[in-house]
């Protein structure tokens, strides 16, 4: 049974930073996509970030790219996304997912994820 645990989030001030962990168990993660979305109240889940577990390749959204950077540790079958210089604006639940099914063009499509973790909530005060 896969499991996806979330932590690190909570309030922070605008320009500040926190790093999200999700922690990813019940199989072989080698053939997946994991992801980071973000719902804010009222609206959709948006896509955040993704790393490849084979090989690494990354992908931001154009909203976060330069300021936040997703990596994984293999001996800890964890993928963390480092948020630095935060906004408002991030304010959000943050989600972790995982897909099996994906591709180069649906790695940005929460339809697209398998699994998904509880949520961990982020708040960044103005």
């Amino acid at each position: 049974q896969v499991r996806l645990v979330e932590s690190g989030g909570g309030l922070v001030q605008a320009g500040g930073s926190l790093r999200l962990s999700c922690a990813a168990s019940g199989r072989t993660f080698s053939n997946y996509a994991l992801g980071w979305f973000r719902q804010a109240p009222g609206k959709d889940r948006e896509f955040v970030a993704a790393i490849r577990w084979s090989g690494g390749a990354t992908y931001y959204a154009d909203s976060v790219k330069g300021r936040f950077t997703i990596s994984r540790a293999d001996a800890k079958n964890t993928v963390y996304l480092q948020m630095n210089s935060l906004k408002p604006e991030d304010t959000a639940v943050y989600y972790c997912g995982a897909s099996y099914r994906f591709t180069i063009a649906t790695i940005p499509l929460s339809d697209a994820y398998d699994y998904w973790g509880q949520g961990t909530q982020v708040t960044v005060s103005s």
